[in-house]
């Protein structure tokens, strides 16, 4: 047993401490009573102290025990009352109430100022804003997002972007103005709670607002978050109210028609992994193809406006495409709202039309006739071969990889072939017969340890005309997805230079910081997800009737972007106007909207990319140029239509 010798000694100190805590713990009052007593304590002998050093301090005791007094009252406004000891207990409760009821003023006016400022810091204060934009919901996309709208609304009268999200405020805040300019910090207005909580959204008042966009996280319950979300709006607006049109995303197809109903009448609702499988599939064997198509949907520079079409009504839209010197003419929009990208070049533009053109804002739309810069003689009428079959390589597998695979299957040319290589560790690398691919429509699979750099460097890709690198989904292997990719690409780049072949490859990051970091040939492309799915949103949050014409862009069937050689036009080595190859593209059923310059190729922003150029402006074409146009197969290429010089006059 424990001795009385053993057990450690406490000091004096120490058990003073202790009684002293124990004291102040039990209440207010008790607090209050020591801090009369120090004060008391102090402030009576040391005023004492002053007036028996003072020389002119009265003589007597009794004037010198009211002197102190009075200097121990003024410190401690009592108040300094003389007299008989009524008056001086009398005036000491007076100026003891007047310091309570002073305090507690202090004290409530301090605790209402500081619940009021973490009120405010948590995020929880009502918006009182007027056709605002509000961002419901935090993913990657939210600083492309916000981002793009500021830069949107830059030329136009500012409007608030008010952003909710569970998630700190002011971390929120951080993020945010990091990627906007100062002077539009002050448009962006954070609140913080959960968007499914009608009580909360209401705190942003969309009922007011111009937008309503959702985003979604990167949980895996992110797009049953959206509906939810979605049905609160709807709680919150009202049913049948005529609220701001919404614009939502999902990643799974199976949440997008419950969504479409929460929406509403005026909602649209994007699936972002079918937005990136098609961006994949698309820009495989075309380099380059990833810049262009982040340059239209960016409001850097040109994109997509609705221009009046009163100037063509009865004419043909093939006497459109050289009747604007500044933009480029790509489709028309019905009076019924229907969207035709790259109509037949006979299409009648009827009354009530709008054309879709691509320009660098409203005032590039003006009309003015382009067909005196066309040089016929220098345009190419021969029809060019087919593209050949393809043999594609793709390694690594996550949840859009079956979607991928589709779109490749879809776009392929008869013959072609797709090998996919995935990781041992994932399970059914067989995954795409579940959404209607077998490994009998020219795809096959294998396994192999991908994360290890030896698998990587013993590949053969000579036989390979593309490549294509998806990542892991985040929360399978490593934490950070990116991180795979990188590895993978170093490695690819690595064999590269060890056999001399390079060969085209297209590969998907999540985060836009990555990409400086991502070791590619000049001959590949870098696809950001979450940016490109961002700066969609962003457009679509700009003008909705652009929907549909972003829906068929990215979709496998209909009109597409798409890179030719420059030679299928016009004679290489020629000299000649953009408006030549705009002619000569019409001529093939294709809408020429840009080209990408061999020279510009290395330039490490613009990649070569020149999106609709003057139709006045004239340089030597090569062969290494590439035509950027919109043409209803982008897999075909497409013989030479017969010319119509009848409907070309037609033209303004």
């Amino acid at each position: 047993m424990e001795t009385a010798k053993e057990r450690p000694r406490v000091s004096l100190r120490d058990r003073a401490g202790y009684r002293f805590d124990r004291t102040l713990a039990r209440s207010t009052g008790t607090l209050m009573g020591w801090l009369v007593i120090t004060c008391l304590a102090v402030v009576l002998p040391v005023s004492t102290l002053l007036v028996w050093t003072d020389p002119g301090s009265p003589r007597s005791l009794s004037g010198r025990l009211t002197a102190a007094w009075r200097t121990s009252a003024e410190t401690l406004r009592l108040g300094a009352a003389s007299g008989t000891p009524l008056r001086l207990v009398l005036s000491a409760v007076l100026g003891l109430v007047a310091l309570l009821c002073v305090s507690t003023l202090v004290g409530v006016i301090t605790t209402g100022l500081a619940d009021r400022m973490a009120e405010l810091s948590r995020g929880r204060s009502t918006v009182l804003e007027q056709d605002h934009v509000v961002v419901l919901g935090w993913s990657d996309q939210v600083t492309t997002v916000v981002s793009e709208l500021v830069a949107a609304r830059a030329p136009h009268r500012p409007r608030a972007i008010v952003l909710l999200a569970d998630r700190d405020k002011v971390e929120m805040e951080r993020l945010l103005t990091a990627r906007v300019p100062p002077a539009a910090r002050a448009l962006i207005i954070c609140r913080s709670g959960p968007a499914s909580d009608p009580d909360v959204l209401a705190l942003v008042s969309p009922r007011t607002a111009s937008t309503v966009l959702v985003l979604p996280s990167a949980e895996p319950t992110a797009d049953a978050e959206v509906l939810r979300i979605l049905l609160a709006l709807r709680a919150v607006l009202g049913e049948g109210a005529d609220g701001p049109p919404v614009l939502a995303a999902v990643r799974d197809d199976r949440y997008r028609a419950p969504a479409r109903l929460a929406a509403g009448p005026h909602g649209t609702v994007l699936e972002t992994d079918t937005v990136t499988a098609r961006l994949i599939a698309q820009c495989v064997g075309r380099p380059g193809l990833s810049l262009v198509l982040g340059d239209l949907l960016d409001f850097a520079g040109d994109e997509f406006h609705l221009a009046d079409a009163a100037p063509f009504h009865l004419a043909s839209f093939g006497a459109t495409l050289l009747g604007h010197p500044n933009s480029c003419v790509v489709g028309l929009l019905t009076p019924g709202g229907r969207t035709l990208l790259n109509p037949p070049t006979d299409t009648v533009v009827v009354p009530g039309s709008r054309l879709i053109v691509l320009a660098r804002d409203d005032a590039g739309t003006r009309v003015e006739a382009c067909r005196h810069l066309v040089d016929a003689s220098v345009i190419v009428s021969a029809p060019s071969e087919p593209d050949p079959p393809t043999r594609l390589l793709l390694l690594g597998w996550n949840r859009r990889a079956p979607l991928v695979v589709g779109q490749l299957l879809r776009t392929a040319r008869s013959g072609s072939v797709l090998d996919v290589i995935t990781d041992s560790a994932v399970p059914g690398p067989r995954q795409p017969e579940a959404e209607g691919v077998t490994t009998s429509g020219g795809v096959r699979f294998r396994s192999a340890a991908l994360s290890r750099p030896e698998t990587l460097l013993g590949l053969d890709l000579s036989p390979y005309d593309g490549l294509v690198v998806l990542g892991p989904d985040q929360g399978e292997g490593p934490d950070r997805p990116d991180d795979w990719t990188l590895v993978t690409l170093l490695a690819l780049r690595l064999l590269e230079e060890r056999t001399g072949h390079e060969v085209s490859l297209v590969t998907e990051l999540v985060e836009d910081r990555n990409r400086p970091l991502a070791s590619v040939n000049r001959g590949s492309d870098v696809i950001v997800s979450g940016k490109l799915t961002g700066l969609l949103m962003a457009q679509i949050a700009q003008n909705r009737y652009l929907a549909p014409v972003f829906d068929e862009l990215f979709s496998a069937e209909g009109a597409g972007v798409c890179l030719r050689p420059v030679g299928r036009y016009v004679l290489q080595g020629a000299e000649a106007t953009f408006a030549t190859l705009v002619a000569a593209a019409r001529d093939r059923g294709e809408c020429a909207i840009g080209y990408i310059s061999h020279e510009g190729r290395t330039e490490p922003t613009t990649g070569g990319v020149r999106l609709n150029p003057p139709k006045d402006e004239r340089r030597v074409w090569n062969s290494e140029d590439h035509l950027v146009v919109l043409a209803t197969d982008p897999g075909a290429a497409s013989a030479p239509a017969a010319r119509d010089d009848s409907t070309t006059s037609a033209a303004p």
